[in-house]
């Protein structure tokens, strides 16, 4: 199936898990006064690259009725911010085609490459990595690292789902639709650990703490994003 544009939702703060209806793409006084800035507009793809380059790309990505949208196989590749971030909250809400991946990353050793933490966005009955790599692979996952909650709740396709991520420091958290799914300290022996063992252990500096842009990724899926918001932080 292929997505559809539907009405909106919401955001956290970094001091609560209340969110406030209203407009996508809009910040709230609140919201303003608190330090957050739009990372999309709704309009535009200010503020966003093609990883590795210093335009956005010409296919793939688009903005359509206030969604910032990558086309089913429409190429164009991973895109990231302009600006890199070291501490911060990021919040954003996303839905994804049927059977579709797609994930946003951080912490990326080489900012000019599209490897990094990853915060996993996945149709999880119906993708087969999503299967065949356990909930190692799916949505809320640090993608094969750590595991979601058996529990955690995933929005239906074509609905819209709200994720949190907060890097204060070393400590991550990453939220689904109100609830934690991970949380972490960057370079810690337990992390440290589970990189040793998995696809990134011979990515040099995997898991210690850097500087970066923020990924969405074009994984050859159909995906929406927006009320993109960030708040940067100081670290603790």
């Amino acid at each position: 199936m292929r997505l559809s544009i539907l009405p909106i939702v919401a955001v956290a703060s970094f001091l609560s898990l209340a969110a406030f209806a209203g407009e996508p793409n809009v910040l709230t006084r609140e919201e303003k006064s608190a330090g957050w800035e739009l990372l999309f507009d709704g309009k535009t793809t200010d503020g966003w690259v093609a990883i590795g380059k210093t335009e956005f790309p010409e296919k793939g990505w688009s903005v359509v009725d206030g969604v910032l949208t990558h086309a089913h196989a429409g190429g164009g590749g991973d895109i990231v911010t302009a600006k890199q971030y070291d501490s911060f909250e990021l919040t954003w809400e996303w839905r994804i085609e049927e059977a579709g991946n797609s994930g946003v990353k951080y912490n990326l050793p080489n900012p000019a490459k599209n490897v990094g933490f990853e915060y996993q966005l996945l149709d999880d009955d119906k993708n087969e990595d999503g299967q065949r790599g356990g909930r190692l692979h799916q949505t809320g996952s640090l993608y094969d690292l750590i595991e979601p909650p058996v529990d955690k709740k995933s929005m239906p396709i074509g609905e819209w789902n709200s994720s949190r991520l907060i890097v204060n420091g070393t400590h991550v958290e990453q939220w689904l639709n109100g609830a934690l799914t991970v949380e972490f300290e960057i370079g810690s022996p337990d992390l440290l650990e589970r990189v040793a063992k998995s696809k990134y252990k011979k990515v040099e500096g995997f898991g210690l703490k850097t500087k970066s842009p923020i990924l969405l990724q074009d994984h050859g899926s159909g995906i929406e994003f927006r009320s993109i918001k960030i708040r940067v932080i100081d670290a603790k």
